[in-house]
């Protein structure tokens, strides 16, 4: 070969060399999408594991945390929490005003706030979402029911009107006072959508195609697959978000996320088994997470269905169910045993109580005084999915099930997809059912009365517990704006609740996550629902 043509062979080799070079990457799972990297070296797309799809992209329209996860960087609320904590700060609104009576709130909106679709927020965009929700149903907007009590002239709804009275501001006229308001309007089912866009698509359209003024806007949904954001350009606070791109990545099983993690297919994995913290721990190019916890994992029980309507055989329930045997088995220290509704981080929450304790001949003495001596049989649902208040659910209805039998009880474990799972047991049909919950707000109200209160049967209130003296314990707790007082009525129906017993309270856990370790500024929030505008890769 002469030099001519080896100058043209070294050349033809350089060049190929660089083409193989530019395909490949060091950025870990965002890289691997292919979505990232635009311009720069740094990564700036997010793929974020989790152990199930949304049911919905309306934020109204859903109350499980999968939905929020996305919602939250979708949509934004009048008030936000602060990034750690459930404290109020400016969200949509720059500041607001309260009556001396607690009966009407003037919220001032920020300047130059836009919509994903271009259109601008204004007070009557805010007037519209709310006058959509309140003429809802509560087989639709279930939240809305949960935290303002009720629909348009439903007695015990408490927004009276929601008015603009000028361009950007907003007056909301009370019935009654409401001590969490404001952490009511900061929850994410609550975030302003476009009323240009819900009037285009409609209900249906809008859930599945969303638009409203977070940093991110939606992109693309397939289901039990992924759900793409991207940056909005025109986003209000500048600077943010820091990110071009996040990709929520349905992978159900907690191993195959984590391996999925260690193997930089994804960056971040929600729902880490408690027994692999180790093994994240001692990954230098792994960081462990812990979310504060602020939830409680529970088994219910449909009180409108025989035998669980006769509150010994619930009493039984409770007393069969060796609630730390389950806690020291699947979360590891890193959960404590739940003899309450809500944990004790909430105010109000009644540390007098006597929970109750594992006992199985107390329970077969209950059974047989409710005509049951020789057990009976029964459907025991088990979560489809990992939930920050229970990593396995599978898992711990066989352990239930173990303590069932011991006292007689035969319980056959059946399991929906997560979406049918909770539209069912919601429409009571379950007999007993695993799940939890994840405080929206950090308000004792937001556990007691959203889900064990009567106003909230066919929404939160999954167990169809109905009795008229918590209830009135619970409105008078919302109405009352001393915190002492407050907290004290708090007490008082956790005892009412306790004796009822429409749930087996199990677990009050510590939720972990892990990430890259190139991984900033990622902050997991209380409530499970992560703002991730600030985020960014080293």
């Amino acid at each position: 070969m002469n030099k001519k043509a080896w100058l043209l062979f070294f050349i033809l080799l350089l060049t190929v060399s660089t083409a193989l070079f530019g395909c490949s990457s060091d950025n870990g799972g965002g890289a691997g999408e292919g979505e990232n990297n635009e311009g720069g070296d740094a990564q700036d797309t997010l793929v974020f594991g989790r152990g199930g799809d949304s049911v919905g992209l309306d934020p109204i329209t859903v109350t499980d945390g999968e939905s929020f996860k996305v919602t939250k960087n979708i949509f934004e609320t009048l008030v936000e929490f602060g990034r750690e904590d459930t404290e109020i700060n400016p969200g949509l609104a720059a500041e607001w005003e309260i009556a001396e009576d607690g009966l009407t709130y003037t919220f001032k909106l920020q300047e130059g706030v836009t919509f994903h679709d271009g259109e601008p927020l204004n007070a009557e965009a805010v007037v519209y979402n709310f006058d959509r929700w309140a003429q809802g149903t509560e087989d639709k907007f279930y939240y809305y029911k949960s935290m303002f009590g009720g629909f348009g002239d439903d007695e015990g709804h408490v927004i009276e009107s929601v008015t603009a009275t000028d361009d950007m501001t907003v007056e909301f006229k009370l019935k009654r006072p409401q001590a969490p308001f404001l952490k009511n309007l900061a929850m994410s089912p609550f975030g302003i959508g476009s009323p240009k866009a819900i009037d285009e698509m409609g209900d249906e359209g809008f859930n599945e195609t969303p638009v409203g003024t977070g940093p991110f806007k939606f992109v693309e949904w397939k289901r039990n697959e992924r759900i793409v954001i991207e940056k909005y350009e025109d986003y209000w606070q500048e600077g943010l978000p820091k990110l071009n791109q996040v990709i929520f990545r349905s992978i159900p099983e907690n191993s195959a996320r984590l391996n999925a993690l260690t193997s930089g297919e994804i960056d971040l994995a929600d729902g880490v088994n408690p027994s692999d913290s180790t093994q994240i721990e001692d990954n230098a190019e792994l960081q462990l997470f812990e979310r504060p916890s602020m939830n409680v994992g529970y088994l219910g029980l449909t009180t409108t269905r025989e035998p669980f309507d006769d509150p010994k055989v619930r009493q039984a329930m409770n007393y069969a169910i060796d609630r730390q045997a389950i806690v020291d088995a699947f979360f590891e220290g890193r959960a404590e045993v739940a003899k309450n509704p809500m944990p004790s981080v909430i105010a109000g929450y009644n540390d007098d109580i006597e929970g109750y304790e594992y006992d199985p001949e107390k329970a077969k003495e209950l059974l047989k005084e409710a005509g049951l001596e020789d057990g009976f049989e029964m459907d025991l649902w088990a979560m489809p999915v990992p939930r920050p208040y229970m990593p396995d659910g599978q898992k711990v209805a066989e352990a239930i099930q173990n303590n069932l039998s011991a006292v007689g009880i035969t319980a056959e474990i059946v399991t929906y997809e997560w979406a049918t799972y909770l539209d069912k047991a919601r429409l009571g049909e379950a007999d007993a059912f695993l799940l939890g919950w994840t405080g929206d707000n950090g308000d004792a109200d937001n556990f007691l009365y959203v889900l064990l209160d009567q106003d909230n049967i066919g929404s939160n209130n999954y167990t169809y517990y109905e009795n008229q003296e918590v209830h009135d314990l619970l409105i008078e707790a919302q109405s009352e704006v001393d915190e002492e007082k407050r907290n004290q009525i708090y007490m008082e129906a956790q005892e009412m609740i306790h004796e009822d017993a429409p749930w087996v309270p199990l677990a009050h856990s510590t939720p972990l996550m892990a990430g890259s370790a190139a991984l900033k500024d990622f902050v997991a929030h209380p409530t499970g629902s992560d703002a991730l505008a600030e985020v960014y890769f080293e």
